[in-house]
């Protein structure tokens, strides 16, 4: 029986768990957000490296806009920006600004652009632009960039769609400020489709072109970028070699940032401070230095896994100290294929488990296996920078542990309904077989026994409602005490036939004896208990105090023990009643019937002597429902 429990248990968590199988070789998009949120999970749990402190920002902040004036400022100043940082010996300088228009002071004596364009080519400037994705082909008047000669290696068997996300135009900068330099960068770095930044594109192509971003193109400015290399995977891996770097990309050329931690993790620097000359040499001497606007108004916000609000700029240094440290995060070549081994392996061992040892180990094992499992996830983020997400063994796991759970809980509860069905089967065979018996040695007896169950079920139904009764009388009690009530009489098989069968008025030895039929048929059930070895069995507790108290009176004064008020059972004081109505109702050996009016008088005429009168208030209320039920019959 354990075996086929098992068999089916282990079939219905089987069906989930392939399931997820299947989608984790599929990997369907209603699954990605799932994806996002496991990553940003591990990446705030992964211990952050440091930056290198071999990058900066120069930051046009709230006190710079004080101090110079308000943004966009002249040209001229951010030529002499840019002149203080060469002359602190910065390694190079990358505009995180587009200069897209000539500037508004161009009528003056001055030209600041020409200022500007002056500063620019002293060397060591690296300009930002904007490309654009909207799928509108537009083309870029004048716009002049400076594209890369990136040699793409692709396996044979690799699909026609290029490895870089495509521009269909640009906002670029003057091209007298262009010409002006021989190297620039894009700034674009789009959400996921959550809103959240977790990677940056470091090649673009636009007309056939390929460009780098604004972060590769700075660091390969201090590094060298000759011959830069892209080897393409698969659909879904690159590798970018550029000078001594080998980047690991996805199959659109994005990186997957390490972030250092939340905003303000890198070194700022005061714009004002530059352009006064206060700023520490050593600060600058040797660094990667991007200018950008963090000022309220003027700066460009995106959330990442670590913080919220992220300013563009330091999005740009995060990519930038990635590559001079060479850690950014990366999927390792066949993460897919291992994540569904991996899903196969622990879905497998938690069925062998719960084959072998049942739910409870299942469980325990697979909690402290999936623990593991994201402890090493993290550990292998933090050392390793390598995501392989638990993703799909978790959900494999849960969802075939959480079926089996359900399904033992179902088989089981099955099981207890089908024993209840036999202890009812039972309980109802041992009531006939014991009336059967009362009913051989005493036919009136029988009948009269059979007829008291209608009659209880719905006089206990009635009071039921009775505050003082209303918690012990449950729909399931009252059920089980109609059920039981003909048992009330089954210790007359132990009256002898002579004072059982008298038809006149007993002599008070027969009384006597009459009145010992409640102390017999406790034993008969006791001695039942005795020889199965059931203790504490509600079915026998109830039948006990049916039949042993239904002779007992309110005030004291009935047998066998002399009980008073409420130190009668429930069950014997609603029998009692039931039993006399009975009684007195129908034709007995001793005694005419009554009219159904009689009887209710009588009964009301013991109402706090025979009977307790919340029960006797109980029948009358239900008298009329009594009667109509009779005579319908």
């Amino acid at each position: 029986m354990i075996g086929r429990t098992r068999r089916t248990i282990v079939g219905v968590g089987l069906v989930p768990m392939l399931l997820v199988v299947a989608l984790s070789l599929f990997r369907p998009a209603l699954l990605n957000s799932l994806e996002r949120a496991v990553y940003d999970t591990l990446a705030r749990r992964a211990t952050p490296r440091p930056p290198t402190g071999r990058v900066v920002i120069v930051d046009v902040d709230e006190r710079s806009l004080t101090s110079v004036g308000q943004w966009p400022w002249r040209r001229d100043v951010i030529g002499r920006l840019i002149a203080n940082l060469r002359a602190l010996d910065a390694s190079v300088i990358a505009l995180d600004i587009i200069f897209a228009e000539a500037d508004r002071f161009s009528d003056r004596s001055i030209d600041p652009d020409a200022v500007l364009a002056t500063s620019i080519a002293g060397g060591r400037v690296v300009l930002g632009y904007g490309l654009t994705f909207d799928g509108a082909q537009r083309a870029a008047a004048g716009c002049v960039q400076h594209p890369w000669g990136v040699s793409v290696f692709e396996p044979a068997q690799a699909g026609t769609e290029q490895p870089f996300f495509e521009a269909t135009s640009a906002v670029c900068n003057l091209p007298q400020l262009t010409a002006a330099t021989n190297v620039s960068g894009f700034l674009n770095a789009a959400p996921d489709s959550d809103g959240i930044l977790r990677r940056v594109p470091l090649l673009a192509t636009f007309e056939g072109r390929v460009y780098p971003s604004l972060a590769l193109a700075a660091v390969s400015a201090v590094t060298g970028a000759d011959d830069p290399v892209l080897q393409v995977a698969n659909a879904n891996a690159a590798v970018l070699n550029v000078g001594d770097r080998n980047v690991p990309l996805d199959g659109k050329s994005n990186m997957l940032v390490r972030f250092r931690g939340p905003k303000g993790t890198f070194s700022y620097l005061s714009a004002v401070d530059v352009l006064q000359g206060t700023a520490d040499p050593e600060a600058v001497r040797g660094k990667v230095v991007l200018v950008g606007t963090t000022a309220l108004g003027t700066r460009e916000v995106v959330a990442t896994p670590l913080d919220t609000l992220f300013t563009g700029v330091e999005v740009q240094a995060t990519a930038a100290d990635n590559l001079l440290q060479g850690d950014p995060y990366r999927r390792p070549l066949h993460a897919a294929a291992m994540e569904t081994l991996l899903a196969l392996v622990m879905c497998g061992a938690v069925l062998a488990v719960v084959w072998r040892y049942g739910l409870i180990w299942a469980g325990l094992t697979s909690t402290a296996s999936l623990i593991l499992l994201w402890g090493i996830s993290v550990t292998t983020l933090s050392n390793q920078g390598l995501f392989v997400s638990p993703l799909f063994p978790t959900l494999g796991v849960i969802t075939g542990l959480v079926s089996m759970v359900v399904a033992g809980f179902t088989t089981e509860r099955a099981r207890a309904e089908r024993a209840g069905e036999a202890n009812e089967t039972s309980r109802r065979l041992m009531v006939q077989t014991l009336l059967s018996l009362t009913g051989i040695r005493d036919a009136e007896t029988g009948r009269h026994s059979r007829r008291t169950q209608h009659v209880t079920r719905i006089l206990a139904q009635q009071l039921s409602t009775h505050p003082a009764f209303r918690d012990y009388l449950t729909p399931e009690r009252v059920e089980l005490l109609s059920s039981l009530a003909p048992l009330h009489d089954i210790g007359k098989v132990g009256v002898p036939d002579r004072v059982l069968n008298k038809p006149g008025v007993l002599t008070p030895d027969e009384l006597i004896e009459m009145r010992q039929h409640p102390r017999y048929g406790r034993e008969v059930i006791e001695q039942a208990q005795r020889a199965v070895g059931v203790q504490d069995d509600v079915t026998l507790e109830l039948a006990k105090d049916i039949v042993y108290t239904h002779h007992e009176k309110w005030d004291g004064t009935g047998y066998p023990e002399g009980l008073r008020g409420t130190a009668i059972p429930i069950p014997g004081r609603i029998m009692a009643l039931v039993d006399v109505y009975d009684a007195v109702h129908t034709r007995r050996l001793y005694d005419a019937p009554r009219s159904h009016g009689e009887t209710i008088a009588l009964i009301q005429k013991g109402s706090g002597t025979h009977f307790d009168p919340a029960v006797v208030e109980a029948f009358v209320a239900v008298a009329d429902t009594l009667e109509a039920i009779e005579e319908a019959a």
